[in-house]
């Protein structure tokens, strides 16, 4: 297998020719041309609504079904109708549970993790109120900074109905045992929801694998357009109720949790993800089905991912008053880092880093839960690095120096 070619890559990704390092791509991942060459395809070839009679309405609408189908392979879904697209992960998990309400009745018992971005605790707990139901909270240890299977099974009971948690944190960078857990929540009758937005961008998503029920994430995380995706064992969607016009009846999946149906342009667009994995996969000498392409350029990524999380955490490991906040190693966790720095504002810190043609980002990246737990709010939140397969030890290292630049002059 070739090495990846890291020249190659960035050429794919206009936004980097600028010489600007992007190093929040937690918050938003750069985009390959190919995506954007999709959605502009679509727009200016394909603009029409869907439905009608006449050509150019079908081949539109053939267009927006080989987007769903793509999706369907990203991330190994068994059904095409398992795929449902919307705007983002918070939205999607709204709607979720919107479906899932009229299910819940007093007594029965949910639930989440202190370590979620909001998305995936805010709609629950909104749940748990509106029906009566109990609301149970599984803890990181404060010492670890991990979410231990053993506090999971002291809250699990033959009343859970559901459980929702992340398979990364967007602030720890930790990869949960997602797997694990789903057998614990079903040993009970219970069901999972895993939100991957942390998680998508570093390694190929297998819904199947996975052992979930429910798998969200956002595509603008994960190189594609400003949309997400919601995947949901068929069985499962079936049982819901529509959300839709009334005319839409149960049986209609995805359509009846798609309100307004999808974004065509940016559905289509989604497909250029895959079609940038496979050109990686091409260059980097793989062979196999299409998954196992996909599958060889997320390996050659988490090479590169480890080796540039490496040279900053081993910065941070040595930097005297620094806390990493989660793994101070690369094992088991993505390249999204989290700082603080004893007696520093962390937004001060990131606002010196700015003046460097460096973006990365402070706060609390709505895991306020989390932060808080962790004490943290009294450094404003983390100070944090989302590095990508796209970014350069060349890069890391102009954040090193700006970073040791930036704690020397605010102690």
């Amino acid at each position: 297998m070739n090495p990846l070619d890291i020249e190659y890559v960035r050429k794919q990704f206009p936004g980097l020719a600028g010489g600007f390092a992007y190093m929040d791509n937690a918050g938003g991942s750069m985009v390959p041309r190919i995506v954007a060459q999709r959605v502009s395809d679509y727009l200016l070839n394909s603009s029409v609504q869907l439905g009608a009679s006449y050509l150019p309405s079908v081949e539109a609408g053939e267009r927006v079904m080989q987007a769903r189908h793509s999706v369907m392979q990203l991330i190994n879904a068994e059904h095409p109708e398992e795929v449902i697209m919307g705007g983002s992960t918070t939205h999607l998990l709204q709607i979720l549970c919107r479906a899932i309400a009229p299910s819940i009745v007093p007594g029965d018992e949910i639930i989440v993790t202190n370590c979620d971005h909001e998305a995936n605790i805010g709609p629950w707990v909104k749940l748990c109120e509106s029906r009566g139901a109990t609301l149970r909270v599984w803890e990181v240890n404060l010492d670890t900074c991990e979410l231990e299977l053993d506090d999971l099974q002291a809250l699990l009971t033959d009343k859970t109905r559901y459980v929702a948690m992340t398979h990364t944190s967007n602030i720890l960078g930790s990869v949960n045992p997602v797997a694990a857990v789903a057998r614990c929540v079903h040993a009970v009758g219970a069901k999972l929801c895993v939100d991957a937005v942390a998680y998508a961008p570093h390694r190929l998503v297998d819904v199947q694998a996975s052992g979930a029920d429910f798998y969200v994430y956002s595509f603008y995380k994960t190189f594609g357009p400003h949309f997400a995706v919601l995947w949901g064992r068929r069985y499962l969607l079936l049982e819901l109720p529509s959300l839709n016009h009334f005319f839409i009846g149960q049986e209609v999946v995805p359509y009846k949790l798609q309100p307004g149906n999808v974004n065509y342009e940016l559905s289509f667009g989604c497909i250029g993800i895959s079609d940038y994995l496979l050109d990686i996969s091409t260059r980097l000498g793989a062979q196999g089905s299409e998954r196992t392409c996909m599958q060889a350029a997320f390996d050659a990524f988490e090479v590169q991912e480890d080796l540039l999380a490496e040279r900053l955490l081993a910065f941070l490991r040595e930097r005297e008053g620094v806390r990493i906040i989660g793994k101070a190693h690369t094992h088991n966790r993505v390249p999204t880092i989290s700082f603080v720095v004893e007696g520093i504002q962390s937004e001060a810190i990131v606002r010196m880093v700015d003046g460097h043609r460096i973006g990365i980002r402070f706060g609390d990246f709505y895991a306020r839960r989390l932060i808080e737990a962790l004490g943290l709010d009294q450094f404003g939140g983390v100070v944090r690095v989302s590095l990508a397969h796209y970014n350069t030890l060349d890069e890391v290292d102009r954040l090193i120096t700006a970073l040791d630049q930036a704690i020397n002059a605010l102690r």
